[in-house]
C-alpha cells in the first residue's frame, strides 16, 4: 500500500502527467497569493488579530497555507522520482497530515465561537478572549495531533529498525504496512468527524431558535450567525471528502491504474487545492469588516481614498 505513490509514475510515461503538474503549479500559486492577501490583511487591522473568530479565521489560512505547499512539494518529488530515507519523510509526512486535522478541528471551534456570541452574548467577551482563544489554538493542535500519534504508534510497533534507512518515496501511505493500520485511521477519522457534526448541528439548532425567537438587528445578526454555521459545515463536509479519497483510490487503485490516477488527480485539485484556498477566500468576502480591509489592501488603499 506505501508503494502506490510510486505506481502512480512508475508505471505509466512521465510526458502523460507534465501537463498536469504544471496545471496544479499554477494552481497553487494563484490559491497561495490569494491566501497571502488574506494573511496581510488580517495583520493590517489590530481589531483582527484581538478578535477570536478572526484569530481562528487565520489559523485556518496558514494551516491551508501550508497544506498547499507541502503537499505541492511532495506532488513535484514524487514526479520527479525524488527518494528520501524513511526517518525524513516521517518528518515532513507527520507535519503535513497533522495540519489536514488543524483545519476542520478549528472549523468546529469557529462554530463554537459563533455560537457563544449568539447565544450566550453576556459570556462571549469572558470565553472568547484573545487569552482564550490562545489557549484554545494550543487545543486544537493537540486534539488534532491525536491521530497522527496513533497512526505513528502502529507504524513503530510494526515497523522495523532497517526499514528506517530505506529509501522511498514520500507519500502520506508510508505509515500503512498492514490494512488493519488503515482500518485504525479510518475509525479515528470518523469517530472526530461524528463528533465535530454533533457539534456543528447542535450549534446550528440553537442559533436557529435564537434566530426565530429575535428580532430588528439582533434577528439579522442571528441569521448571519445561521448562515456562517452552514458554511462551517459545508468546509467540514470538504475535509470529510478529503479523508475519504485514499480508501476510494486504494479500490479503484485495484481495478484499473488509469482509472485511478485520473480519479487521484481530480482529488487532488478538487477536494485538497481547491477548498484550502476558496472557503477561506468565501468565508473571508462574507465578512463585511474584513472584506472592506481586503479590498483596501488590494487595491493599495486607493479604494479608501475614494471613499
Amino acid at each position: 500500500m506505501a508503494d502506490n505513490i510510486s505506481l502512480f509514475y512508475g508505471e505509466v510515461s512521465r510526458h502523460q502527467f507534465t501537463y498536469r503538474v504544471i496545471i496544479v503549479q499554477i494552481l497553487v500559486m494563484i490559491f497561495l497569493c490569494i491566501n497571502f492577501l488574506l494573511i496581510v490583511t488580517f495583520f493590517q487591522q489590530e481589531c483582527f488579530y484581538t478578535t477570536a473568530r478572526y484569530i481562528l479565521f487565520a489559523v485556518t489560512l496558514l494551516s491551508d497555507s501550508l497544506i498547499l505547499f507541502m503537499s505541492d512539494v511532495l506532488l513535484l518529488l514524487t514526479y520527479f522520482q525524488f527518494t528520501m530515507e524513511l526517518w525524513l519523510c516521517i518528518i515532513i509526512t507527520v507535519w503535513i497530515l497533522v495540519y489536514f486535522m488543524v483545519t476542520p478541528v478549528t472549523l468546529t471551534a469557529m462554530t463554537l465561537e459563533r455560537y457563544v456570541a449568539i447565544c450566550m452574548p453576556l459570556r462571549h467577551a469572558e470565553l472568547c478572549s484573545t487569552r482564550s482563544i490562545m489557549h484554545c489554538i494550543l487545543i486544537i493542535h493537540g486534539l488534532s495531533s491525536v491521530p497522527y500519534i496513533v497512526v505513528l504508534s502502529t507504524f513503530f510497533v510494526s515497523a522495523s529498525f532497517s526499514l528506517y534507512k530505506q529509501y522511498k518515496i514520500c507519500s502520506g501511505e508510508i505509515f500503512i504496512l498492514h490494512k488493519w493500520q488503515a482500518h485504525i485511521r479510518s475509525a479515528i477519522h470518523q469517530f472526530y468527524f461524528l463528533i465535530m457534526c454533533i457539534i456543528i448541528a447542535f450549534s446550528y439548532v440553537k442559533i436557529m431558535h435564537v434566530a426565530k425567537a429575535a428580532s430588528g438587528e439582533n434577528k439579522k445578526s442571528s441569521r448571519k450567525g445561521l448562515r456562517t454555521v452552514i458554511l462551517h459545515a459545508f468546509q467540514l463536509l470538504l475535509c470529510l471528502i478529503q479523508l475519504w479519497c485514499p480508501f476510494i483510490e486504494t479500490e479503484i487503485l485495484q481495478i484499473n491504474l488509469i482509472l485511478f490516477i485520473y480519479i487521484r488527480y481530480f482529488n487532488y485539485i478538487t477536494f485538497i487545492l481547491a477548498p484550502r484556498c476558496l472557503s477561506p477566500l468565501i468565508y473571508g468576502l462574507r465578512d463585511e469588516m474584513f472584506f472592506q480591509a481586503l479590498k483596501n489592501y488590494a487595491f493599495f488603499g486607493m479604494y479608501r481614498r475614494n471613499i
